[in-house]
């Protein structure tokens, strides 16, 4: 556990539940709706399985080297969510200090109760309540494209590292690396996404459950069909969505409501996030050739 370089501005939720909050408007890297909609998001999907875990967490951890990890290395999930990658990560390490800005830390509160080693904030980019340089492993999976600075959030979590330490990331990437197909059924995408992101909460889970199950899951079980009749074959990960094959339904929901719920969403090409993070002065930048895309690490 790191100390909090400061006093909590307040205390949210009761008893077990109670969490300090470093949240000031007036100083966060952040969009207001999008906060919120990720809060609704992440209280609605606030649990997953040890195998659904397991699937997603070796996907986004491939690149993190088993020496990295250790009984005395401190970890910060910055943007925790429903805190599944502290959960995922925290058996490897000393501790995680986890935060998120929004209503999503009573869910991570609640799924990581049982993990002694994972303490919950409320606190996110502009104001981390850390003094710099305090941990060996940084890490923000799927948070900096939301937000309004991307590449402040991304400068703000290197300061948090550690000289010798790593910064693991996970940025949408621009589809650099897909076809022409592909790239029209995206922007088909986008074109909902601004309308269902606008819609009541309701109607907004409503139909992104519709687009799980009416668009999401032909592509998957198509590619699930090639992969299976053809399993030497690898032309079934061209599919659209087939990065899904050995997601859960549950997964496959929860993505789509992150995808077509999230007000705010920026895409970055490969070669765009490495200059981001050269600017911060770190090195040995490794991105992972698998998806998702793209996820990265570096060294300060």
């Amino acid at each position: 556990m790191i100390a909090y370089k400061k006093e909590p501005l307040r205390w949210v939720g009761n008893g077990e539940m109670k969490i300090a909050s470093f949240v000031a408007e007036s100083m966060m890297n952040a969009d207001r709706r999008t906060v919120r909609s990720f809060g609704e998001e992440w209280n609605r999907f606030s649990s997953f399985s040890n195998e659904e875990l397991k699937i997603a967490g070796d996907q986004y951890f491939d690149i993190v080297k088993k020496k990295l990890l250790g009984k005395e290395k401190i970890i910060l999930d910055i943007g925790c969510g429903s805190g599944r990658w502290s959960k995922y990560i925290s058996p490897e390490v000393k501790f995680v200090e986890a935060i998120d800005p929004g209503d999503a830390v009573f869910a991570a509160k609640q799924f990581t109760s049982e993990n002694k080693n994972i303490r919950i904030t409320q606190a996110g980019f502009g104001d981390i309540p850390f003094e710099k340089n305090s941990f060996d492993l940084v890490m923000s999976l799927g948070v900096v494209h939301h937000l309004p600075d991307t590449a402040g959030a991304i400068n703000e979590a290197a300061e948090m590292v550690k000289p010798g330490g790593h910064l693991l990331l996970y940025i949408y990437y621009a589809l650099d690396n897909r076809g022409i197909l592909f790239r029209i059924l995206f922007h088909i995408s986008s074109f909902f996404r601004r309308i269902i992101s606008s819609m009541p909460t309701g109607m907004k889970f409503f139909f992104c459950d519709l687009i799980a199950f009416l668009v999401y899951m032909p592509f998957v079980l198509l590619a699930r069909m090639f992969r299976f009749f053809y399993p030497e074959k690898k032309f079934w990960k061209k599919i659209p969505l087939s990065y899904y094959t050995d997601k859960s339904m549950r997964i496959i929901r929860n993505d789509s409501l992150d995808r077509f719920g999230t007000p705010l969403e920026k895409r970055f090409s490969k070669k765009e996030i490495e200059q981001m993070i050269l600017k911060t002065g770190m090195k040995n930048i490794v991105f992972s050739d698998h998806a998702p895309y793209w996820h990265v690490i570096a060294e300060k």
